[in-house]
């Protein structure tokens, strides 16, 4: 499973989306949060990038506090991974560790020192679109069969003795 890179641009204000293939991931492997890395692993010469968090493959966030890989359900005050907003209110919450393994889905970073070519990928060229089919002759729309009105039955009020 590619890894998916979120990369924060603080020059630009933009986020760009790239994937890691199979082969540069591992590359990725035991770096925890706030390790940096260089932007090769995506083809993005001169690019250093700083780890700031991420998600496993189910979902659960990366916190920098829990050691590890692995998920672990944590008592957590309003924090990364609750947004409950109670004073005082606890909640247990599913977490991930901080270093990236093999569960990990995507790792959301940011440039701390930019290369020569722009993050933004190049334009792709526009596909060729098969011709668009003739529409039919229009027709008159059909009308709906009138619709009849419904009986009322009538409704014996004294049954029959």
């Amino acid at each position: 499973m590619a890894i998916k890179l979120n990369v924060g641009d603080a020059k630009s204000k933009k986020t760009y989306t790239f994937e890691v293939s199979d082969d540069n991931e591992k590359q990725l492997f035991g770096k925890k949060i706030g390790d940096k890395f260089k932007g090769d692993i995506f083809d993005k010469a001169g690019y250093e990038l700083e780890i700031t968090g991420g998600s496993d493959d189910a979902g659960f966030p990366m916190r920098h506090d829990v050691s590890g890989s692995r998920r672990r359900k944590l008592l957590i005050t309003k924090s990364l991974g609750n947004q409950n907003n109670r004073k005082g209110m606890r909640i247990r919450k599913t977490v991930t560790g901080n270093t990236i393994g093999d569960t990990i889905a995507q790792v959301n970073c940011k440039v701390v020192k930019h290369g020569s070519k722009s993050l933004e990928a190049p334009a792709e060229e526009p596909k060729e679109e098969a011709p668009a089919k003739e529409s039919p002759k229009e027709e008159a729309p059909k009308e709906k069969p009138a619709e009849k009105p419904k009986e009322e039955k009538p409704a014996d009020d004294k049954k029959a003795e």
